[in-house]
């Protein structure tokens, strides 16, 4: 009987060693989390100046602005995003808004990482200054352009909105290197009648991370140089030389910085300048505050020059954060 009794007993610490022992595999082996595809990006910024392309768009004064942006991954490598942001500017057509709403698909194989999508730049509330009932080809001009006109004899269009297709491409050699290219088109650059394509290339150079100790700071350095080809305009901006339109002049531009990094902060410090003259820059921003100095070019022949395109020193705060990231 005793025997009977001592079986049973170690039968049943075996059986719940066995299951103790289980419970603990589960514990250390939980089932993999269910993947979630979706993710919302979002941040806002303030600089003191708001420079496109080598060329501000605030009048060299400081600019804020914000974007958001829901993300669906289609698999861990694969993206697809909308977004919708927004900046402060200074036109000369007196927009004070830019609205952008964009979309892509971001694809990631091994080191390398592309994007291609479609942006669209709104400016609303734009008012069309010419001061004159026709442009230089005849055609007939709205009674709001006829009415207003810019001191410096400069003239633009009430909506100079447009959108662009563009495509992405960088290489990750390592966790402190990458480069990457840009090309971006519009059959319609800011609404001139002019096509306008821009190509980049952009390199970074990042700190490694124990450079500033357990701080979480992080730096880097990275650069831009590219180049962008305009067409020519309609007879809207038409010169007595050129009546049907203006050749706009093709221009370089490039920037150079340094950036710091601390969790969703970065703070950046960038050189931004062009190769256009104040002539040139004049003709294609209409640069509402240009004065007369002589900047005579076939395509500007009322001599004013606009220092919109030249060299500018940017320093630019921003907060980027994701939901996935940085809200769970």
């Amino acid at each position: 009987m005793k025997k009977l009794v001592m079986a049973a007993a170690l039968l049943a610490v075996t059986a719940g060693s066995a299951h103790a022992a289980d419970m603990y595999m589960k514990a250390k082996a939980p089932p993999p989390a269910k993947f979630d595809p979706w993710d919302i990006a979002f941040g806002s910024a303030i600089t003191n100046d708001y420079v496109f392309r080598g060329i501000t768009q605030s009048n060299h004064k400081p600019s804020v602005s914000a974007y958001f942006e829901p993300r669906y991954n289609v698999t861990k490598d694969f993206q697809l995003y909308v977004g919708l942001a927004g900046a402060s500017i200074a036109f000369a057509n007196r927009a004070a808004a830019e609205i952008d709403a964009y979309g892509g698909a971001r694809l990631t194989v091994g080191a390398w990482a592309f994007d291609i999508g479609a942006w669209g730049y709104l400016y609303p509330g734009g008012t069309c200054h010419y001061g004159a009932a026709t442009d230089t080809a005849g055609v007939p001009l709205s009674a709001e352009c006829q009415a207003n006109a810019l001191l410096n004899g400069n003239v633009i269009k009430k909506d100079v909105s447009f959108f662009e297709v563009y495509g992405k491409v960088a290489y990750t050699f390592n966790d402190y290197f990458s480069m990457g290219g840009n090309v971006y088109y519009s059959p319609n650059f800011l609404n001139t009648g002019a096509p306008g394509t821009y190509a980049s290339v952009t390199g970074k150079v990042t700190a490694p991370s124990s450079m500033f100790g357990t701080s979480g700071v992080g730096a880097y350095v990275s650069g831009e140089f590219g180049r962008q080809w305009l067409g020519t305009s309609d007879s809207f901006y038409g010169v007595p030389a050129f009546p049907t339109g203006i050749n706009y002049a093709d221009y370089n531009t490039w920037n150079i910085g340094v950036g710091f990094t601390y969790k969703v902060f970065t703070l950046d410090f960038r050189y931004s300048d062009t190769n256009l003259s104040k002539g040139d820059c004049n003709a294609f921003t209409s640069d509402h505050t240009a004065r007369f100095d002589g900047s005579f070019t076939p395509i500007n022949p009322g001599g004013f020059g606009s220092n919109w395109c030249g060299a500018a020193g940017i320093v630019k705060l921003s907060a980027d954060l994701t939901a996935m990231t940085n809200l769970k």
